[in-house]
């Protein structure tokens, strides 16, 4: 098929995208996280959080042959760059001072969801260069100053590689369920025999402090997750939010819709003490590819070192005794290495309308890309794991 066999449709909501239609295409794709699903994009809209007025105007680009959806993106007008974790601040004031528009600009990610995957939903490689293509054209007839697609899957960057968008590389943790003597850890204590002692004595000091604080921990999965823990999760989430002086992203309804229509893929942990609930954190979970997220966490209470049991022992407990192969820590964050949450790669790939800019973006990016190339040296040299694993049992 030819670019000319395609329809382009642009839709103003994900609620008028037949869900069936989207899912299958997912599922099609080689990385295929849940938060591309289309019953969490519509609920991000339904419930008001990625909304227009917010500075988020769903304008989702699609491609169909008939009535048969072959390629699909979500994408937003944005007039800020507030929930993207993939900073071009930089870029905007440059444009200010030059007199001329940033916003807005267009965007193909998951609002407020820095996890990488599949971005570009395609039937074939064909419809997926396609959608570029339409994506492209889409941002020149509307003139807009620019297009970003953020944390995409490789077969998303061969794609818009040959469209001519620029890469940019930004780095995130991930912990991996790798035994370095080879299979699966076994156990907690497995996985902590394959850290350098330093690190294993410093896990171990951070869990007892929790530990000697009365705080211990219940686990709740999917359907299991009472109303009543969704409600505390939330205290917990948006005091937490408040605190460092901003409103979450995230409102009460987008999780009940949570709650309702994606159970499968929450695990949530309560810290309680005396009794008492008094911490949570939210994990995303993919129980067909064995992958979880880190995702949301709140306290009412603090105890030293309780987000480190909370975020990351807790979890990491429970990827290994279920056997999955993640854990994705989310977005920035060196401390993650400490708790063997190793550095890999994400990419962006972005095109801008105005040539000097654009070129001036592709000198940058060349310059940013050597000085991620050098902090991932810099971080090899601080890889928690023992250098002698034929000696870890």
């Amino acid at each position: 098929m030819t670019e000319n066999d395609y329809v382009t449709r642009v839709f103003s909501s994900p609620v008028d995208i037949d869900p069936s239609q989207w899912n299958a295409l997912l599922a099609n794709e080689p990385d295929p996280s849940p938060f591309m699903r289309h019953e969490y994009l519509a609920a991000l809209h339904e419930s008001g959080c990625a909304r227009e007025a917010a500075g988020w105007q769903p304008s989702f680009i699609t491609l169909w042959h008939g009535d048969e959806l072959q390629a699909a993106c979500p994408m937003y007008l944005k007039n800020h760059s507030y929930g993207e974790y993939v900073f071009d601040w930089a870029w905007a004031n440059a444009y200010a001072q030059h007199g001329l528009d940033y916003y807005p600009k267009a965007l193909v990610a998951v609002p407020f969801t820095p996890v990488p995957g599949a971005r570009l939903l395609a039937r074939d490689e064909a419809a997926r260069r396609a959608l570029v293509h339409a994506l492209v054209g889409h941002v020149k007839e509307e003139n807009l100053s620019s297009l970003h697609l953020l944390f995409t899957q490789p077969q998303d960057v061969a794609a818009a590689e040959h469209a001519g968008l620029m890469l940019r590389h930004t780095v995130q943790f991930h912990w991996k369920n790798d035994h370095p003597g080879g299979g699966l850890y076994q156990h907690f204590d497995h996985f902590l025999a394959s850290l350098q002692q330093g690190k294993r004595k410093k896990i171990r000091q951070e869990r007892r402090k929790v530990h000697d604080a009365g705080v211990g921990f219940r686990c709740s999965r999917g359907a299991d997750i009472s109303p009543q823990d969704w409600d505390f999760f939330y205290r917990c989430y948006e005091r937490t939010y408040l605190e460092h002086g901003n409103a979450p992203y995230l409102n009460r309804d987008f999780f009940r819709r949570m709650a309702q229509s994606m159970p499968e893929n929450w695990l949530m942990f309560v810290a309680e003490r005396d009794g008492r609930p008094m911490a949570c954190s939210l994990i995303g979970i993919d129980p067909d590819r064995r992958v979880a997220y880190g995702r949301y966490w709140g306290a009412l209470e603090r105890v030293d070192c309780l987000h480190f049991e909370a975020c990351y022992y807790q979890p990491l407990a429970w990827c290994i005794q279920h056997g999955y192969l993640r854990f994705e820590g989310g977005a920035q964050g060196e401390h993650k290495m400490a708790r063997a949450l190793l550095p890999v790669t994400t990419t962006s790939a972005h095109w801008l309308a105005h040539p000097s800019f654009a070129d001036a973006v592709a000198r940058f990016l060349e310059r940013e890309g050597q000085g991620i190339e050098q902090y991932l040296d810099h971080l090899a040299f601080r890889n928690p794991l023992r250098r002698d694993p034929a000696s870890i049992n």
